[in-house]
């Protein structure tokens, strides 16, 4: 089994920093402000061929009273007496506290092995704090940066020498999965009292103060013989309230707790359920597509009950009708009333996420469904479904082929999915439906066809366009094959290879141009005159006919045509100058 390391030291010495760096991802906050950090956190991490499950622990603080700080200690030595060794961690840059003293003289009292490590020892400041390890009785401190990663190899070594192989070289595979469960709502909802209810320990820190939980802290618990991971979150206000960045930090970790979520248990106070953060929150968790339970925690509290749990399931149906029927459980984390009721809802939701639903069925549910509300008619032509199949579960997914799917009104969706849910018996659970319409696979820019002549048509001649690129792909080939035998060949003789050989065209010499000699009696062009070049033919219809009229009389007399007169003026047109008119004198 893996080695269980818990990290530990005083405030704001880089423990979560060096706990993500052998994580390998970024689990826990972190930040330079002290105290982030307070409840135990668990990671599977690894370093070099060492398989760790890691804790990461508060910063200890040196008192014994109820403050919070108190319970934070408590937490730490919890995780000290739980791990196999203690991998204790102090400032190198600041050097050894009192407070490390004191932590010191606990840790050797426990008699487990611990191995000390000098943080933030990069650069030449770190370097003075390193010797300074030694008084505390704890071996030689080796100097490490969880920040930049140096120093892993020496941690490597002390760990194999610290503890024994035998201890974690066997390896158990485990292939149950367990069921992730969020518990999710806003600040001092009940959230750490519930788990630690569930669980039957104080595993988490709990108090009357608000925002406590601040990273999120997975449990994993067995309850029958079903293996949960409960994930407690910190609590979730409204976006506007979150200032500062801590808290930032600890919503975005929170939202990320849902999206990987299998369940997400929504716990509300019962005194004043379903405020608008609660709302947003539900909202948010149907649109991962996470199964839904509501939690009304403090129910002690009421003195109605009867009334309340009734006024609450028909408010809870008509503010959120995408998630209607998901279980409601009213129950007090204080004294454990109605807390048995959860684990059977959970698994029972849990169920109805992971449906699949067999075709044949589907379609049935679908003639069905039209028959009792048909579709609409859109621009007076009907939407009609033809054919429906379940593509995925968690959540269930489904795909209905129909005519015109673009023109779907939104309202008969939102009745498919309703009735779905009530004919298969899926309450709270999230649906997806996706509407395809099966297009023409002639025409421009759609996509192929699922159904008819056509699409056969279509597939035919793929098939025959795909044997005719074979086929000559299978020509090309014998071809290159027998030319390389041919080379080979020739190569083998002797002889340059023919393939290197490109045959030359040579061009037909010329024909020269005779030119014919004027015949006897024959008038030579007379000087001035331009012969007409001729004109291509162009068809029967476009060539011109050729003109022989001198070129210093084109301007009189139109080629091909008869010589023009005088013009006349046009009624109405100016007259040029120097041209008057006949009837008129000058």
């Amino acid at each position: 089994m893996p080695l269980k390391l818990a990290i530990v030291g005083r405030p704001n010495v880089g423990k979560s920093t060096l706990f993500n760096r052998l994580a390998g991802k970024k689990l826990a906050i972190v930040d330079d402000q002290p105290g982030v950090t307070r409840d135990r956190r668990y990671a599977d991490g690894r370093l070099g061929d060492l398989d760790l499950h890691l804790i990461d622990t508060a910063g200890f603080e040196d008192v014994s009273d109820e403050s919070l700080e108190a319970r934070m200690r408590a937490q730490t030595e919890l995780a000290i007496e739980e791990a196999d060794l203690s991998l204790f961690i102090y400032d190198a840059r600041e050097g050894v506290t009192p407070l490390d003293e004191v932590f010191a003289t606990l840790l050797r009292r426990r008699g487990k092995p611990v191995i000390i490590a000098a943080n933030k020892a990069e650069g030449k400041a770190g370097q003075s704090g390193i010797g300074e390890a030694y008084k505390l009785g704890l071996g030689e401190p080796i100097p490490i940066s969880g920040e930049h990663g140096e120093g892993m190899a020496e941690l490597y070594a002390a760990m194999l020498e610290a503890v024994p192989e035998d201890q974690y070289s066997d390896d158990e595979d485990d292939e149950d999965k367990p069921i992730r469960l969020a518990i999710v709502g806003r600040p001092n909802a009940g959230k750490s009292t519930l788990i630690n209810r569930l669980i039957g320990e104080q595993r988490l820190l709990t108090g009357p103060e608000a925002g406590i939980t601040r990273d999120s802290i997975s449990v994993d618990w067995v309850w029958g013989d079903k293996k949960v991971r409960l994930v407690d979150t910190a609590g979730l206000r409204k976006k506007a309230k979150v200032q500062e960045k801590l808290e930032k930090l600890s919503t975005q970790d929170t939202i990320r707790a849902i999206t990987f979520a299998e369940v997400v248990v929504l716990v509300m106070d019962a005194t004043h359920p379903f405020e608008i953060q609660d709302l947003q929150i539900a909202d948010l968790t149907e649109r991962e597509g996470r199964a839904l339970v509501f939690v009304l925690a403090k129910w002690d509290l009421i003195e109605d009950q009867a009334a309340t749990l009734a006024a609450f399931r028909e408010h809870a149906e008509r503010m959120l009708p995408q998630v209607r029927g998901a279980p409601v459980v009213a129950l007090s984390g204080e004294t454990g009333s109605g807390v048995n009721k959860l684990m059977p809802a959970v698994l029972k939701i849990h169920k109805d996420w992971s449906t699949k639903v067999k075709t044949r069925d589907l379609n049935d549910w679908l003639q069905m469904a039209m028959q009792r509300h048909p579709p609409p008619a859109v621009s007076g032509r009907r939407v009609k479904p033809k054919y429906m199949a379940q593509t995925k579960a968690r959540p269930p997914t489904f795909v209905l082929f129909s005519s015109r799917a673009d023109q779907m009104p939104d309202h008969y969706r939102r009745y498919l999915i309703n009735s779905l849910r009530e004919s298969f018996d899926l309450p709270g659970v999230p649906l997806r439906i996706t509407i395809k319409s099966g297009a023409n696979p002639y025409a421009d820019g759609e996509a192929k066809g699922h159904s008819g002549r056509g699409k056969r048509e279509f597939e035919r001649r793929e098939r025959e366009e795909e044997r005719i690129r074979a086929s000559r792909n299978t020509v090309k080939k014998s071809k290159r094959i027998a030319d390389e035998a041919a080379a080979k060949a020739a190569i083998e003789a002797g002889l340059p290879d023919p393939r290197l050989a490109k045959p030359v065209k040579k061009k037909a010499p010329a024909a020269p141009k005779v030119v014919a000699a004027p015949a006897e009696g024959a008038v030579a062009a007379e000087p001035g005159k331009a012969a007409v070049k001729s004109v291509k033919k162009l068809g029967p219809k476009v060539q011109k006919k050729v003109s022989t009229t001198p070129s210093y009389k084109v301007g009189v007399k139109s080629a091909g045509g008869k010589a023009a007169g005088p013009k006349r003026p046009v009624s109405g047109a100016r007259t040029v100058r120097g041209n008057t008119g006949p009837g008129k004198k000058r």
